[in-house]
């Protein structure tokens, strides 16, 4: 894999080697985290927002520190006049934290701020809808919240960091477990194997999936979202690599930080996106103030790459 960085330039583009040894995806950088180099950053792509804007991110379980803060996200939601989106968990826990149900998570959405800035969705709070997927090796269809179908154009914006299941989380799991609804991360999670959500069962042994299986059952997931909008007006990607936790922003007391923050990516290709972030954490230097080993290990302890692999 390689990157080609352009060094003296606010937002810098890397070329991503695709597929085939001709095919590559630009995949555009700035070391700089703030509001304004988010908006930099989207008009680099070059690719405008129209119509009803959804910007997905996840708004954080209760106590989880980590989150895209909405005061850093702002001026971008802003200029697209766009509409913060989530859907619903398909977990338990502290009813204070735990965004399982709509009533919950509306408490935490507004205890995180964002109701004080956007419009917000809780796209599957009433219904959900099914769309094709195109790879049917685990799943017939993705399950995704019902007010997708308002929404001509998507925001991916991703927090890049770890992930207890998924090795690590960026634009594919936002796209596939983010947008789905809790009926369709289970869905997802049981590959295939569980598509209405029962709280008691599908964490056990008869519906979890093998690791690779619920991997491959995310990336035909996140291309079921990227179909939909490229049908529409379109769809852009966004990560952000700040507090990189090796746990993802939906465990309510993530594993302490060790790593620096390190910049925004932006492109129009959600696997570049990833894998030009996982390369990034691969060459990270060990120092004193910054430690890649716990994240790398936890990617490869969750075979994650593979997500890259199959997308």
């Amino acid at each position: 894999m390689k990157h080609f960085f352009l060094r003296n330039l606010a937002v810098a583009a890397l070329l991503v080697m695709g597929t085939t040894a001709w095919a590559q995806s630009k995949v555009y950088l700035t070391r700089e985290i703030s509001p304004a180099s988010l908006v930099r950053i989207y008009k680099a792509l070059g690719v405008k927002a129209k119509g009803r804007v959804a910007v997905k991110i996840s708004t954080g379980e209760g106590s989880n520190p980590n989150y895209l803060k909405p005061e850093l996200i702002k001026d971008l939601v802003y200029d697209v006049d766009g509409t913060i989106v989530e859907n619903n968990t398909a977990y338990g826990g502290d009813p204070n934290d735990v965004r399982n149900n709509s009533a919950n998570h509306w408490k935490v959405i507004d205890r995180h701020g964002f109701t004080k800035y956007f419009p917000v969705d809780i796209m599957d709070e009433y219904d959900e809808i099914r769309i094709p997927v195109r790879d049917h090796t685990h799943l017939n269809y993705d399950i995704v919240g019902g007010h997708l179908a308002n929404y001509d154009f998507m925001i991916c914006l991703n927090h890049f960091k770890g992930h207890p299941m998924g090795g690590y989380g960026g634009a594919i799991k936002n796209l596939s477990i983010g947008c789905a609804s809790s009926n369709g991360k289970a869905y997802i999670h049981t590959a295939g194997k569980m598509n209405k959500l029962n709280m008691d069962s599908v964490w056990t042994p008869k519906y979890i999936a093998s690791q690779d299986a619920f991997l491959e059952s995310m990336a035909a997931a996140a291309q079921a979202v990227v179909n939909y909008f490229q049908k529409e007006n379109g769809i852009i990607y966004i990560s952000v690599m700040n507090n990189m936790s090796i746990d993802c922003d939906c465990v309510d007391h993530p594993t302490p930080v060790k790593l620096e923050d390190y910049g925004i990516l932006a492109s129009t290709d959600p696997v570049a996106l990833d894998q030009a972030c996982v390369d990034i954490i691969n060459n990270q230097k060990v120092t004193v103030k910054n430690d890649p080993t716990d994240l790398l290990k936890r990617i490869d302890k969750q075979h994650g790459t593979h997500t890259i692999d199959w997308a």
